[in-house]
């Protein structure tokens, strides 16, 4: 629920539409005269805001949308929309430690078959190198609880050494999301940079149900 005078929508430099906050990404300009991305909408100054996809960004910048939003000249490097990517990467790898750290994440191909069962699953995360054998598997055991015209949000958005790294742990491959406060904060980052890359979380692209976690 937005708190009062709290702004929840603006206009995207790009196309103009008028969308929620939370479809865009905000960005400042540093004292040096660069643009940097606000994905935490907390810096500083004069914003300007532009759809949060990664072609909306680098269309900005090749359009030198930023000069006109800001109304002065300023540089937004051509790799913008590259560092955007790694900022919500981060945030999202973030947030599934935490998830870990918490207890709302089960690793291990075994572990996850299990909690398919019978825990509270929000989402199956794989990563993308994966095999596709695996993945089906565990796809047709959450199919068989939850229904296909229901699926369980899955996130594949990064790789098993990314995984690894952020865990803490060897090798990780398969884990299973629980319906913790953790894991939907984690399911949140997911969902913002699958929409940042936009590639679905509804088909194993990087899964409907849960996808937009509420509170």
């Amino acid at each position: 629920m937005a708190k009062k005078n709290e702004i929840t929508e603006r206009t995207c430099a790009v196309t103009r539409e008028v969308l929620p906050v939370s479809e865009l990404l905000r960005f400042v300009v540093s004292p040096d005269g660069v643009v940097v991305a606000d994905i935490k909408n907390v810096l500083p100054g004069r914003g300007v805001w532009v759809k949060a996809t990664r072609s909306k960004v680098e269309e900005a910048v090749k359009k030198r949308v930023f000069n006109r939003g800001f109304k002065e000249q300023v540089h937004a490097e051509i790799g913008l929309a590259d560092q955007v990517d790694k900022m919500l990467e981060h945030a999202a790898t973030g947030a599934l430690s935490i998830s870990r750290k918490a207890g709302d994440l089960i690793t291990g191909f075994a572990k996850v078959e299990s909690a398919l069962r019978g825990d509270r699953v929000l989402a199956l995360v794989h990563a993308t190198d994966a095999s596709d054998d695996g993945v089906r598997k565990l796809a047709a055991v959450a199919a068989s609880r939850f229904g296909k015209e229901d699926p369980l949000a899955v996130v594949r958005l990064l790789d098993s050494a990314q995984l690894s790294l952020a865990l803490g742990r060897d090798n990780v491959i398969h884990a299973a999301l629980l319906a913790g406060q953790a894991g939907r904060n984690f399911l949140r980052a997911a969902s913002r940079l699958a929409d940042y890359r936009e590639v679905s979380l509804a088909n194993g692209t990087g899964g409907a149900k849960g996808a937009v976690a509420q509170d």
